[in-house]
Order: C-alpha cells, then sequence, then structure tokens
C-alpha cells in the first residue's frame, strides 16, 4: 500500500493501545481508504497502519498520528533545530535572565517564533538588551541546557544507519558546539556572538542565520551528499524553520508553535524525539538506545 499512518504515543506515557488502531482504521475507512493489517513498531508505543487512498485529519487522545509515504521513509540526512526541539531550552532567555530581563526577552521570542515578527529583527533586538553581559554568564546558561528525550537515541540510530546529522540553529555557535559533541551530530551551523573577550558587544557576525539560512544549509547538505531533498529529513518548532520543514522529504513541526504546526503536516505534539525514527519506520529492536546528557 501506498500510504502508511504512524501511530505513537510518548514513552513517558505509552498509552497506545488496539482501541486507538481502531478508531483510526474507521477514520480511514470513513475518507474511503482500504486499510490494511496493523504492524506494531514498538508495543504500547508506535505502529503502523498501511492503507490505500487519502486521510483527513486523525485525531486520537493523547497520540500522534502522522501520515507518510510508504516508500523512501527511512532518510539519509537529519537537519536540526536546535532551540526547543534538540534542547527545551530558549539560550537567549537563558542569558536575558542573568540581568533580569527574561521576561521581556522570551516575549520576544515567542512573537518571533510564531512568526509574528521578523526573526532577524528579533534577534538583533535581544542581542543588542545583551550588550555588556560578561562572557563568563555563557558558562552558567550552558549548565542549564535541558535535553529534549530522545535525541541523543535518535542522532546514534541515524548515523550507524548511514544517515548525516546536522544541528542549524538560529541560536549561537557557543551553545550548538557544546550539544553537537554530546549528541554525536556530525555538523553544526548558527550565529556567532561579538564580545572581546570579557563582555558581550550586543551584536553577531554577519550575516545572521535566519530562516533562509537553514533552507540553504538543507540544500548544500544535500548537495554534498548527492541525494534529493526528498530523502532529508528536518525537524523544528519555530517559523524560522518553515522553509526547511516544507522543503523536505519530510519536515517534522516537533511541538511547534501554533502558527507553525498549521503549515506542517506531519506534527509531534506528544512524543519525543524518538518519534522522528517511528515516522520512518524504524522498529524499537533497531534503535541504537543512547541516555540523553
Amino acid at each position: 500500500m501506498k500510504n502508511v499512518l504512524v501511530l505513537i504515543s510518548n514513552p513517558a506515557l505509552p498509552t497506545l493501545d488496539t482501541s486507538h488502531v481502531e478508531q483510526a482504521t474507521e477514520a480511514l475507512r470513513a475518507e474511503g481508504a482500504m486499510v490494511g493489517t496493523v504492524d506494531w513498531l514498538a508495543p504500547g508505543l508506535a505502529c503502523d497502519l498501511p492503507f490505500e487512498g487519502t486521510a483527513g485529519e486523525i485525531s486520537l487522545p493523547a497520540v500522534d498520528a502522522v501520515v507518510v509515504p510508504a516508500l523512501g521513509r527511512r532518510k539519509k540526512l537529519l537537519v536540526a533545530d536546535m532551540e526547543s526541539t534538540i534542547i527545551e531550552n530558549e539560550m537567549l532567555d537563558e542569558l536575558a535572565d542573568f540581568l533580569g530581563l527574561r521576561e521581556k526577552i522570551a516575549g520576544i521570542t515567542a512573537r518571533a517564533m510564531n512568526g509574528e515578527i521578523d526573526f532577524a529583527g528579533a534577534l538583533k533586538e535581544r542581542v543588542g538588551l545583551l550588550k555588556g553581559l560578561p562572557v563568563t554568564k555563557l558558562d552558567e546558561a550552558a549548565q542549564r541546557i535541558r535535553y529534549t528525550p530522545g535525541g541523543a537515541t535518535l542522532v546514534a540510530t541515524m548515523k550507524t544507519h548511514g544517515a548525516f546529522c546536522a544541528l542549524v540553529s538560529g541560536g549561537f555557535t557557543y551553545f550548538t558546539s557544546m550539544v553537537r559533541a554530546n549528541l554525536g551530530f556530525d555538523l553544526d551551523a548558527a550565529n556567532v556572538l561579538r564580545h572581546d573577550g570579557q563582555k558581550l558587544a550586543g551584536d553577531v557576525e554577519p550575516p545572521i542565520l535566519g530562516k533562509e539560512a537553514k533552507l540553504a544549509n538543507l540544500d548544500r547538505l544535500c548537495g554534498e551528499r548527492r541525494i534529493a531533498v526528498g530523502e532529508a529529513l528536518t525537524v523544528g518548532d519555530g517559523a524560522n524553520d518553515l522553509p526547511m520543514l516544507q522543503a523536505a522529504g519530510l519536515g517534522v513541526a516537533f511541538h511547534a508553535k501554533p502558527a507553525v504546526a498549521a503549515q506542517v503536516a506531519a506534527r509531534i505534539t506528544h512524543g519525543d524525539l524518538t518519534a522522528l525514527l517511528y515516522l520512518q519506520g524504524y522498529r524499537r529492536s533497531e534503535f541504537v538506545e543512547r541516555t540523553d546528557p
């Protein structure tokens, strides 16, 4: 069959059972689809439901339901956003906390990530507010990083199966280099904070890495690896991720802002980052299990 409906629950609260499969099957048949036999990728966590035809929006309690083509599911390239995706933090907000500006900067961050204001302008405004912050605070902020569950296993599994994994962020190289090393990404790209060795200058090295640069990195990496963009998987949560999410063979809006989720077909709102493996058809027994930092 040409299509697969993948059902995924949160590993921390595994709730997927036959009742969900029955509901999904009924929803597909109501759309006129022919439905095949369920294939469990991980009991209680994830399953494939192959079908022929079309599928409307399928909503199940505490379960992600994503339709993917049956062919070409396993991707050869992962391009991932970092903040609020691979890690749970927004690092600009963490830095702002040292100046008592978290609430102000977090508000600007939220509007930028939801696409309400221009990303580059928002970045310049927020970084400008950090002028004079001691460079030593970068280390303190790094100690606050909280890794999103499943990230280490996602990267290890894809790399073991031959994929190239890149971390492309609108944040800062100071943090992406650490996350890349800790999770095993092959490459990282981000903005460079200017400083004199003592204090932040309040700006970044041009050009700013925003949505256009994320898409350009996806295209460049596909070209370097001589693969089609359809063989790539991208994941992110914010408006600056949209172009790369919409261009890739599989673009996943991960716990995304509403304006972003509304424009991306593949959405994960309950599962952790291992959901991206199930979407590619990996069985739990094929995972290269790693403990998140």
